[in-house]
């Protein structure tokens, strides 16, 4: 009988529990993934989801049916699977999530080995052509399972990117939204000089204060307040599966991803003058300004971890980082972390002796943004045609890498698809003027329609 495989994405399986993603699709993900990828030793991992224990018995049950030897690693965020793949020389790894997803859904996201991404183009569409067909017979073979305790030698990579005597005794305001970023927090912090300061900080799949994606506005509300009644000097917040880290100042001010993605390429170029910084087409001038001024090659790329990662070892880039939130390290098997990025930035904060609105400011008021909106559009091949038609005369560059990218002399913007949501992304920035980059949203929201997403 052939099995529902809605839940297959370009990068990876995300869908409703159980319609979806079950224990007999897992099972036959499993199956697939020994089929396709051939491994002889997988270590597999799940977040904290309430489905993810049962699904990932039964991925590791057809893995094993395979002959494949399965290491696992209990609860862990998704770049623990990253780590322990590249790190221990595994064939493969799988980590059970749904990162941001309602607490409904579950999925999987696949690695090669090395941690190089299983996406659509490497394999994905086949291993769910071979979930779907369903037809795997009787197992020939049975793989060992055995757990593996990894955190350790995971806290000493994350480590390596700081000098932890050179650190400020921060307070630091932790939320890992009641996801799994807590578990690895008191380990780190532990280790470092900051006075740490939690909430939301028990893993808990019922989600009791909301999914963990501090993307909404309202799931930011109680890491503001908690760094102002603590008088805190920075505030980390965490999705579900901890590959994406968001930073607020001193003052509770939330700060989008773009100007992280500016500052740690600065950071590393005073390091390492010359490397190559990737960055995604959705904003681009202050990265590019930040990347030529420092003497590196700012490199673009299409959104999305498995584009980034490639053109990463393409270019054999030192860092990558999307206005998404993903930051990317070729050090860290040129996967995204969402532990690296703030541990780099309080060094920063600590070596120029400076607070974290001190080091954006600038950036902020020289490249303002709109951040993004999204938007619910049933004809999305007529919108970009609409938009193209509106703006690409006047336009001194048009760029289509990933969407439709238009640039002016003060303001420029990205329109794209979403590659994992039914809904179309808008960017919008220009040259130092806030009123500006109103206008053009404002004006482009007009033309776009539909629905808020």
């Amino acid at each position: 009988m052939s099995l529902n495989v809605a839940g297959f994405k370009a990068y990876d399986v995300r869908g409703r529990v159980p319609d979806e993603l079950n224990e007999e699709i897992a099972s036959a993900i499993g199956r697939a993934y020994a089929q396709r990828i051939k491994p002889k030793h997988v270590v597999v991992g799940h977040d904290i989801r309430l489905s993810s224990p049962l699904i990932t018995e039964a991925l590791i049950q057809g893995l094993r049916e395979s002959g494949v030897d399965v290491s696992f690693i209990g609860t862990c965020g998704t770049e623990e699977i990253y780590f322990a793949t590249d790190h221990y020389g595994f064939d493969g790894g799988i980590v059970v999530t749904a990162s941001h997803n309602p607490k409904d859904y579950n999925g999987m996201k696949m690695v090669h080995a090395g941690s190089r991404p299983v996406s659509s183009d490497s394999g994905l569409t086949d291993i769910r052509d071979l979930v779907a067909a369903n037809q795997f017979g009787q197992p020939v073979a049975f793989g060992k399972l055995k757990t593996l305790d990894h955190r350790a030698d995971y806290i000493e990579r994350l480590l390596s990117y700081v000098d932890a005597s050179g650190l400020l005794p921060l307070k630091v305001v932790a939320n890992p939204g009641n996801g799994g970023a807590g578990l690895v927090m008191n380990e780190l912090s532990a280790r470092l000089p900051i006075t740490l300061l939690p909430i939301q900080f028990d893993p808990d799949g019922n989600f009791p204060n909301g999914v963990p994606n501090p993307l909404l506005p309202q799931n930011r509300t109680p890491t503001i307040d908690a760094i102002k009644v603590n008088e805190a000097d920075i505030g980390i917040a965490w999705d579900g599966d901890f590959d994406r880290c968001f930073l607020f100042d001193e003052n509770g001010r939330f700060i989008e991803g773009y100007y992280i993605v500016g500052l740690l390429a600065q950071a590393f170029l005073e390091r390492s003058p010359g490397e190559g910084i990737v960055h995604d087409p959705r904003l681009t001038w202050n990265t590019t300004d930040v990347v030529n001024t420092a003497g590196g090659r700012a490199i673009m790329s299409k959104a999305g971890h498995a584009f980034i990662k490639e053109k990463m070892r393409e270019e054999d880039a030192i860092y990558g980082g999307e206005m998404s939130a993903h930051h990317y390290f070729r050090d860290f098997a040129y996967c995204d972390s969402g532990m690296i990025p703030w541990l780099l930035v309080i060094e920063l904060m600590s070596r120029k002796q400076k607070k974290l609105s001190e080091l954006v400011d600038e950036r902020m008021l020289m490249y303002p943004v709109s951040g993004e909106i999204n938007r619910k559009i049933e004809d999305t091949t007529a919108l970009m045609k609409l938009v193209e038609k509106t703006y690409g005369a006047g336009a001194l560059a048009v760029d289509k890498t990933d969407g439709l990218s238009f640039e002016f002399s003060t303001w420029r913007f990205n329109i794209r698809s979403s590659n994992t949501e039914p809904v179309v992304r808008l960017n919008v920035e220009s040259r130092g003027s806030e009123e500006l980059v109103q206008e053009k949203t404002s004006e482009l929201l007009d033309l776009m329609g539909g629905e808020p997403a």
